[in-house]
């Protein structure tokens, strides 16, 4: 059974729900980092919200440790790479907060336009200062959005609808998406140069931090107000402080920091300027929907293998991952076979190039090419899986690439590998027998009909009278028993292919006995 620890508050809606589909669930918030540590290596789950840090040191006592599902957007307090290369699948909930953090980024913009806090405490306080709080309409004003994905564009709808003009700046967002949503697609200098009101909706990497810099906000329009209820970082707290002090920033509204809890802020005590406690995402709707949406993934990837709102693996819907759970397996065993086949001195591996026919044609590649990588790369690579097998195989600089081919197959469905180093270039391409078994159906352009087995041996020897029986009297000498024995050949007197399969492991004394037998070319020794 697996077992999934809760390291956060989340709601007890979570907690019914991983045990309703039979997984082993314990809801332990507050714990210290030393006590997490202690305990992780338990689980095969950790669901989090922002309070828990998955760190490379805890992430390496995580043994256990399969998936980690976040309440939320962000990945802030996720060592995602770390957690990549220890094959750990990282999730996230992007859409069960989405309106809940849009509402207030607009919540926000409403108050800064009218003052409205600064009058609140002026009006409590027994003045009655009316004429100090003058506000601006948002109506026929140009609202600038840096960052137009799930809740920009939620953002941008509500601006539309208070007859504002919208701009955005966004690398990814399309001509097409932008005509959609009503938006007009500018650079960052031009939305400087033209909002009066600027909204951040971008996750925090290398290429946002600080995206408002000093020399930023130097280019916006004088008056300018800025909304930040997206991430810390975004935003150069101390030189955005100045521009306000200078009268060149209207004013500023808050909910995230570049260092949480802010306790302590150059913005904080200066007027004009508004904080929240990163409260984009906290509403009681919002957080039911990303703790239901949390186990629900969760459950879905322990239970099934099917993966949701990942940031470093291809998705596989609920539906999807019993229909692809045996094209992965044969995708796998292909990749296990060619890498197994490759050897080291025929020099590292250059070139991968997966081919999809026949009803392989048609399913979503990305997890197929992820476990042919997982396989190729398992013989050399210690703890490879299909999370981490393409960013390997992008560190190891090998060029991977899928060719999908839309023609009459000979076979129902077809996957083939081929393999390029230095000195060879070698293929491998197989089926599913009877729609769930995967099989060998060719090595290096040669037909061959084989079952994957435990243990296997691959000889490539010369096709001429006599081999067969040498062979055969070699594994017996050696008390191997034969489970299945497959022939292959190019043509007659060519190059012949043998892979059999043996109840054994074959150890390197029957391989050499075999290697020094008249005719054979190449032997290898296989394990699946």
């Amino acid at each position: 059974m697996s077992k999934v620890l809760i390291s956060d508050k989340l709601s007890p809606a979570a907690v019914d729900i991983f045990r309703a589909r039979g997984i082993e669930v314990d809801l332990k918030p507050g714990l210290s980092p030393a006590e997490l540590r202690e305990i992780i290596s338990d689980y095969d789950g950790l669901a989090i919200r922002s309070a828990t840090k998955v760190t490379k040191e805890l992430l390496e006592v995580a043994s256990r440790l399969k998936v980690v599902g976040r309440a939320g957007i962000g990945v802030d307090n996720v060592d995602v790479k770390s957690a990549t290369a220890r094959g750990v699948v990282v999730m996230n909930t992007p859409y069960g907060n989405t309106i809940t953090t849009a509402e207030h980024a607009i919540a926000m913009m409403f108050a800064l336009a009218r003052e409205l806090p600064e009058a609140s405490a002026s009006t409590k306080a027994g003045k009655w200062e009316k004429n100090r709080f003058m506000g601006v309409e948002l109506t026929g004003k140009t609202l600038g959005l840096i960052g137009c994905g799930n809740i920009g564009s939620i953002v941008a709808d509500r601006g539309i609808g208070l007859r504002m003009k919208v701009v955005a700046f966004d690398p990814y967002l399309s001509e097409k998406r932008a005509l959609e949503l009503g938006v007009e697609k500018v650079e960052l200098d031009a939305l400087l140069a033209r909002a009066d009101f600027i909204s951040l909706h971008t996750p925090l990497t290398d290429a946002t931090r600080n995206i408002l810099s000093r020399e930023a906000l130097a280019k916006t329009r004088k008056g300018v107000r800025i909304i930040n209820c997206a991430r810390g970082g975004l935003v150069d707290e101390a030189a955005l402080a100045d521009a306000i002090k200078s009268g060149h920033v209207a004013g500023a509204a808050l909910d995230v920091f570049e260092t949480e809890p802010a306790t302590d802020s150059p913005l904080f005590g200066l007027e004009k300027i508004i904080c929240t406690p990163h409260l984009g995402a906290a509403t009681a709707e919002a957080q039911e929907n990303v703790a239901l949406q949390v186990a629900e993934q969760m459950s879905d990837f322990l239970l099934t293998g099917a993966v949701s709102n990942a940031i470093n693996m291809a998705s596989v819907s609920a539906e999807d991952a019993p229909r692809l759970k045996p094209y992965m397996e044969l995708c796998r065993l292909l990749g296990a076979f060619a890498g197994q086949m490759t050897q080291a001195r025929e020099g590292v591996i250059r070139r991968v190039v997966i081919e999809y026919e026949g009803l392989a044609a048609s399913l979503n590649h990305r997890p197929l090419s992820a476990a042919v990588l997982a396989g190729l790369l398992g013989p050399v690579l210690a703890g490879v899986n299909m999370v981490n097998a393409p960013v390997a195989a992008r560190d190891r600089g090998i060029d991977v690439s899928e060719t999908v081919h839309d023609r009459p197959s000979e076979y129902q469905t077809l996957v083939r590998i081929t393999v390029e180093t230095g000195a060879m270039t070698r293929s491998v391409a197989g089926t599913l027998f009877a729609g769930s078994r995967p099989r060998i159906v060719e090595i290096k352009g040669i037909k061959v009909e084989a079952d994957f087995g435990r243990f296997m041996l691959y000889v490539t020897n010369q096709d001429r009278p006599g081999f067969i029986g040498r062979f055969g009297q070699a594994l017996s000498d050696a008390g191997l028993n034969i489970a299945t024995f497959h022939l292959g050949r190019s043509e007659a007197g060519g190059d012949a292919i043998c892979l059999v399969s043996v109840d054994e492991p074959v150890t390197e004394a029957v391989l050499a006995t075999v290697r020094a037998l008249p005719l054979v070319v190449q032997a290898t020794s296989l394990s699946f």
